[in-house]
């Protein structure tokens, strides 16, 4: 996909969808030969991710680079799931947002998708922001509402055979995608019950959240 004025490749749609299903998503793929096509990420519910947009609540920051700065930041969706976020100096902006901003706060959040294989073979998936941005309760509520519907939508041409990518999915996700409805649905449920910070900080302290996550600065 190329920017018709210029020839360079253009920005791919930024999906919204929850920690959950992306933190599912292990196969990755390309769709050109092109050196410069876009890695995208197969999502369980039947969609093609290479950039998302995600708002949730930034919970904790750490500097876990080796020589170099390289942040890891955590971000809570209402349903309890983290995103992982990691920004180095080719993220200088999204590097110094995470070094300079205290925990918790409502954070949007514009990145790549990145899977990253551990040693036992089980796959991460981060993502390596463009932007992270300060926001309000009303807009993490938006996205929540807004991420819900596009999820049910994904769901339903799954489910459908609407979808291009729903026999991919199948093949290396499942059938079964209740999980996705029922996380969406608690994110409807966690807001209507004015669950904040406090809350998804709570969730984002359970045992094991980050385990095996990378902490190379070199990735």
């Amino acid at each position: 996909m190329t920017d018709n004025n210029s020839g360079r490749p253009s920005r791919t749609v930024s999906r919204r969808v929850f920690a959950g299903e992306l933190n599912d998503s292990s196969h990755t793929f390309t769709e050109s030969d092109d050196e410069r096509a876009p890695n995208f990420l197969l999502l369980p519910t039947g969609e093609r991710a290479n950039r998302v947009f995600v708002v949730g609540t930034l919970t904790e920051t750490e500097d876990v680079g080796d020589g170099s700065e390289y942040w890891q930041g955590r971000v809570v969706d209402p349903a309890g799931d983290t995103f992982f976020v990691y920004a180095g100096q080719y993220q200088a902006d999204a590097a110094a947002t995470l070094r300079t901003l205290e925990p918790p706060a409502y954070v949007a959040v514009v990145g790549k998708t990145r899977t990253y294989e551990k040693d036992d073979g089980d796959i991460n998936v981060s993502l390596r922001p463009e932007s992270i941005s300060v926001v309000d309760a009303g807009m993490r509520d938006r996205w929540v509402v807004e991420t819900a519907s596009e999820t049910f939508s994904r769901i339903s041409a799954f489910e459908d055979n609407e979808s291009k990518y729903a026999s991919m999915a199948e093949e290396h996700h499942g059938s079964d995608l209740s999980e996705y409805r029922e996380a969406a649905i608690e994110a409807l449920e966690a807001i209507e019950d004015g669950v904040g910070a406090a809350g998804d900080a709570e969730a984002a302290t359970e045992p094991d959240a980050d385990a095996g996550h990378e902490t190379d600065a070199t990735a």
